[in-house]
């Protein structure tokens, strides 16, 4: 096998279907041609590389990014705010993620997640209400897209008012992860800087507010800080803030759509959904196993030569865990290539495991669950207009760019 199969895997042309290059991929569990990175594909080497300390996500660690196709896609965008938990190592992340997690979930404020039901129903209704003609509807841009950053809005206490400027940044930020082949990448980088710098100064202005004027909201209580060392320097919160919003943002719209992309290629689990909502929590547990949003993490790094299925991975070395992969891996999973919501016991890897497992899993799933039950409930004979849709170019966070369907009418 040939580096070839890295850059078939990073081919848009194998977007819509990257799983039999995975399967490829499982006959070699560690894969290396030399140079580029390690490559990891079987679920029980990523589950225990997710828990292994030796491993690090800070960048700062990498020797070797030679023939590494993915390395320093991020560069850029660091440079304007400190790296966020997501790439940093303990101690420093667990601090970070620690006071971050006080005002999101238990214990400090266990009712978070759950007290968000009736807002994001609220939410839900009004985009499905909004869908306009049944003969042609974006799922993506109409539904998909607007709902989470909606949400993230309402969770760190951004006015309504100021909500269509944080879809703006949004777009803009979310279009800065994908690759673009067409456009000057000076000019896309300029953009990109200036919404980052605008949505930067933005946040920081919101903070010092709630600092004067805490409200209940997840940025008051993470800009008026908790005890001894328990409070977060201004670029620390707009680097966090900022994570909230793009990782949250991004993985949900893909998790949704590949979700009711799933649904429509299954019209029986579809129709099971439609009469049994209580489906919806298990449906959504298979999905993030079967499509996850997040296909692979690049750019982890041992700290010292570690042995993966005896192969010597050397210290510094850039390595890919491929969790789309390790979900589809037939040693852990039946019929792996098979979506069965009523599947027994999925652990799958689609959030990540150990201690950078998603943090906003509780909320993605909620969204997913309520998003997918309602859509499955009011839309009368939906059906895809296009299969395969058009992906977007990124190939780490893998979604449809759009989900073009149409139904005899949009139930009330």
């Amino acid at each position: 096998m040939t580096h070839g199969i890295l850059s078939d895997i990073l081919d848009y042309a194998n977007r819509a279907n990257p799983y039999p290059l995975y399967e490829e991929l499982r006959k070699t569990p560690v894969f290396h041609d030399g140079s580029g990175p390690y490559v990891i594909s079987t679920y029980y080497e990523i589950q225990s590389l997710l828990h292994d300390p030796r491993l690090s996500s800070d960048a700062r660690n990498l020797a070797a990014t030679a023939g590494d196709p993915l390395a320093g896609e991020s560069e850029e965008e660091a440079a304007a705010l400190p790296p966020s938990f997501l790439k940093l190592d303990p101690p420093e992340h667990d601090r970070l993620r620690r006071m971050t997690n006080r005002p999101f979930g238990p214990p400090h404020s266990p009712h978070r997640v759950d007290g968000m039901r009736g807002d994001l129903r609220a939410i839900v209704t009004g985009l499905i209400d909004d869908l306009g003609d049944p003969g042609q509807i974006d799922l993506v841009d109409q539904f998909a897209y607007p709902f989470p950053v909606t949400m993230i809005c309402r969770l760190l206490g951004v006015p309504r008012e100021d909500e269509p400027r944080f879809h703006v940044w949004a777009d803009t930020l979310a279009a800065s992860l994908d690759p673009d082949p067409d456009a000057d990448p000076a000019e896309r980088q300029r953009k990109t800087h200036d919404s980052r710098m605008e949505l930067g100064m933005y946040l920081a202005g919101l903070i010092e507010e709630r600092r004067k004027q805490p409200g209940d909201d997840m940025l008051s209580q993470l800009a008026s800080g908790h005890g001894q060392d328990e409070s977060m320097s201004t670029m620390e919160l707009l680097s966090t803030a900022a994570l909230l919003l793009i990782a949250g943002h991004e993985t949900t719209v893909n998790l949704i759509t590949n979700g009711m992309l799933t649904l429509l290629r299954n019209p029986d689990v579809l129709e099971r959904l439609r009469r049994e909502p209580e489906l919806a929590a298990p449906l959504v547990e298979e999905l993030l196993r079967f499509e996850p949003p997040v296909q692979l993490l690049p750019q982890r790094t041992p700290l010292v030569d570690i042995e993966v299925r005896g192969v010597t991975i050397p210290k510094g070395s850039s390595m890919w865990l491929i969790l789309a992969s390790g979900n589809r891996d037939p040693q852990r999973f039946e019929n792996p290539d098979r979506f069965d919501p009523d599947r027994r016991d999925v652990q799958h890897l689609g959030l990540g495991s150990g201690i950078h497992s998603c943090f906003g899993a509780p909320l993605a799933r909620l969204e997913a669950q309520l998003a997918l039950t309602e859509l499955a409930r009011r839309l009368h004979n939906p059906r895809l207009l296009e299969d395969p849709p058009p992906y977007r170019q990124n190939a780490v966070l893998r979604g449809p760019r759009h989900l073009r369907i149409a139904c005899d009418e949009v139930r009330s």
